[in-house]
């Protein structure tokens, strides 16, 4: 019965998806791409859920499980969900990596998203369009390697993003919030962000965008503009985004 011990534990933690240190980087390059990452880091949360467990569980193969890995993002899926995507969504998976670094018995664990968009329709789309596939698909290979794995659930790590409408152009990067898609957001993780909170578990968010060229305006005041006008760099928490999602909101003419 212990063998099922750590799988639930880990289905828990993921359920924990609030309870993350959430990064987003932007990296826009001088020929119109730009490297997009999401990282989560739950290592938080493993911390605080290491502590209820056994000693004797603590002591099996599986928590002794190590992962350092880099996947290709459709690869991971099953190949059920790969033959329900079209061909955009094909080319956006298989343009983007999964990288899981996994040891619980020093707390760490941390996945991030990686995509290289060629342009900014590129971009926009991918941003559109990753939660969507994600919701509608498990990623697999994180605990043993296996295909059939659904030890981690992909919608657990994109939660949320769909909630912002994009209009990105080659000088532009404007984000806003959906109100009312953010509102079902919380409907659904209400009881999830007030259980991290019971648990004294904060979820810092951090977006950070860098440019290839000087930025010339900027309309979010919690925004802090480099000196050089190339860098962007947002801090915040989920505490404060629900209380006003018009923090995440960025205009941004470069």
């Amino acid at each position: 019965m212990k063998k099922l011990y750590v799988p639930i534990i880990f289905l828990a933690l993921l359920c924990f998806s609030s309870c993350v240190d959430i990064e987003e980087h932007y990296d826009f390059k001088s020929d119109g791409s730009c490297n997009v990452a999401y990282g989560f880091d739950m290592s938080k949360a493993v911390s605080v859920l290491v502590n209820l467990v056994s000693d004797s569980l603590k002591q099996t193969p599986q928590f002794s499980l190590i992962k350092d890995t880099t996947l290709n993002f459709y690869s991971a899926m099953p190949d059920s969900t790969q033959q329900k995507m079209n061909a955009s969504e094909i080319e956006l998976a298989k343009s983007s990596d999964l990288t899981v670094h996994m040891n619980l018995k020093k707390s760490i664990m941390k996945v991030a998203i990686n995509h290289k968009a060629k342009d900014a329709a590129d971009l926009k789309y991918y941003l559109q369009n990753v939660s969507k596939i994600a919701l509608n698909s498990q990623i697999s290979g994180l605990s043993t390697g296996e295909k059939n794995s659904k030890t981690l659930d992909a919608k657990q790590m994109v939660a949320g993003q769909d909630y912002y409408s994009y209009e990105i152009t080659p000088h532009r990067f404007y984000r806003i919030v959906d109100k009312i898609k953010f509102n079902a957001f919380l409907k659904k993780t209400k009881s999830t962000f007030m259980m991290a909170k019971a648990m004294l578990i904060d979820m810092p968010y951090k977006v950070v965008l860098n440019f290839a060229k000087p930025i010339k305006k900027l309309n979010n005041p919690k925004a802090v503009l480099s000196a050089d006008r190339r860098s962007i760099t947002l801090v915040t928490n989920m505490d404060e985004v629900i209380k006003n999602p018009s923090v995440m909101n960025l205009k941004i003419d470069f």
